[in-house]
């Protein structure tokens, strides 16, 4: 009987201990569950457990539960939770047969390209929100306060009523003299000295010498010493050139000083521009005057051309009539040139429309008499720019612009006149003279926006 009796007690003893051990299994668990993120949804599909004794014994005694089980369950959650998110990403870069590092620099190329067209965007709707550039009143023509006359107040200074230079930067002063020889049709000029000159050079000084031509024609050039590393220079130079009287009234003095370089360009310090028609040669001129800033465009003899100009405000018509040209500018070897008329319409600085004129060969003093008609609203008159440019034509290699000129709101001198008096003479054709401009000049003036063509499409932008 002791041993009945001690069979039963190791027996209830080992069930005891067996069911302790499965109660702390189970308590683990439920610890487990509820630390991972992923319980809530697996905790909230399953009724609460709970501890009492009784449920316990039947549970295990149901359901056999291991240390093993547990702790792969318990693994394998925890890394199915924690690697989620970053094994997607590297399952998908793995996917791509690339290296890492050609992977992120092409991510890089891309944000980079957005955020240029991004900053392109932006500056361009920028540009067009800045306002228009002011003018001045006396730079203004208002259409619709034309009646039927043109006025001073309408029409800028011409070209030649302009002083060159700036009068805010000063450039030093000249000492000249002038004679004049009817007899002998010889010009004598003399360079006297230089004072207060602009330094050009590090050390502060400059490397005088003066330069001087005749304009139209521009034959010959003469040239001073040069004076080193002064400020002050004296010359004490004549120069002679021959030219008659009735040429004498039409020239110009064009005497400029420069700063010697050995090495590069030489820089213009100033010049002087002096019309010969209005000098007093009945005695010698002898004076001082201040230099002033050069001029960017020389002023050669380009030819002149005739045109009419007529606009009808109620038909939206404008005409252009080109007439003749005189005296052009010799581009061929020959002395001669093949000129042609080109006729292009300019609105708010990007190119309209054009026309051009049959090409006259081997003359310098063409006639064309060729019309062109443009339909043009009233609105688009007001800001329309008519750009009339002579070329000389060549077979073999690119043509040559000779001259150009514009006329319209932003013109100036005899170009606005000639625009205003077409728009207070509305149906009438008014033709006038005008001498040709340098190509660059103009184009420098207009401005124009360069707009690209997208082909097979007709677009531009």
């Amino acid at each position: 009987m002791h041993y009945g009796l001690e069979t039963t007690d190791t027996t209830a003893k080992q069930i005891q201990s067996e069911s302790n051990l499965k109660h702390k299994n189970i308590a683990e668990t439920e610890e487990v569950w509820s630390f991972l993120p992923i319980s809530h949804s697996i905790m909230s599909t399953k009724p609460p457990l709970t501890h009492s004794q009784a449920d316990i014994n039947s549970t295990v005694a149901s359901i056999p539960v291991t240390n093993s089980t547990v702790t792969a369950t318990t693994n394998s959650t925890v890394h199915a939770g924690t690697t989620a998110g970053p094994g997607f990403i590297d399952s998908l870069l793995n996917k791509i047969p690339l290296p890492r590092w050609a992977i992120y620099a092409i991510l890089a190329l891309i944000l980079l390209v957005v955020l240029i067209c991004v900053l392109c965007i932006c500056v361009k709707c920028c540009c067009r929100r800045k306002k228009k550039r002011k003018k001045k009143l006396d730079q203004q023509v208002n259409l619709k306060g034309l009646n039927g006359s043109t006025t001073t107040a309408l029409v800028q200074p011409d070209v030649n009523d302009v002083e060159y230079g700036s009068a805010n930067d000063p450039r030093g002063r000249l000492l000249y003299s002038l004679e004049y020889s009817a007899p002998k049709s010889e010009l004598t000029v003399g360079v006297k000295q230089a004072a207060a000159l602009k330094a050009m050079d590090l050390g502060g000084t400059s490397d005088p010498y003066v330069k001087m031509y005749l304009l139209p024609n521009k034959s010959k050039t003469y040239e001073t010493k040069v004076f080193r590393k002064t400020l002050q220079p004296v010359f004490n130079e004549h120069f002679k050139f021959q030219i008659s009287q009735a040429e004498l009234s039409e020239s110009t003095l064009v005497m400029q000083v420069y700063d010697f370089n050995r090495f590069s360009k030489h820089d213009v310090i100033g010049e002087l521009r002096l019309t010969l028609s209005s000098v007093d040669w009945n005695h010698v001129i002898e004076e001082w005057r201040d230099l002033t800033e050069a001029s960017k465009f020389e002023q050669e003899n380009l030819g002149d051309i005739c045109f009419s100009l007529r606009y009808v405000p109620t038909a939206n018509k404008l005409t252009v009539v080109i007439l003749e040209g005189k005296n052009l500018k010799q581009m061929d070897p020959g002395g001669s040139s093949d000129p042609y008329v080109k006729v292009q319409l300019v609105l708010d600085r990007k190119k309209w429309k054009k026309k051009k004129t049959s090409v006259k060969k081997r003359t310098l003093n063409p006639y064309f008499n060729e019309s062109f008609t443009f339909e043009v609203s009233f609105d688009q008159i007001q800001r329309v720019q008519l750009v009339i440019s002579v070329w000389d034509h060549d077979k073999v290699s690119r043509n040559d612009a000779i001259g150009k000129i514009f006329l319209g709101c932003d013109a100036t001198g005899n170009q606005l006149r000639h625009w205003a008096d077409m728009l207070s003479n509305p149906r009438r054709p008014m033709a006038q003279w005008h001498t040709l401009l340098p190509a660059e000049q103009v184009d420098g003036t207009l401005a124009l926006k360069h707009t690209i063509k997208i082909p097979f499409t007709g677009k531009t932008f």
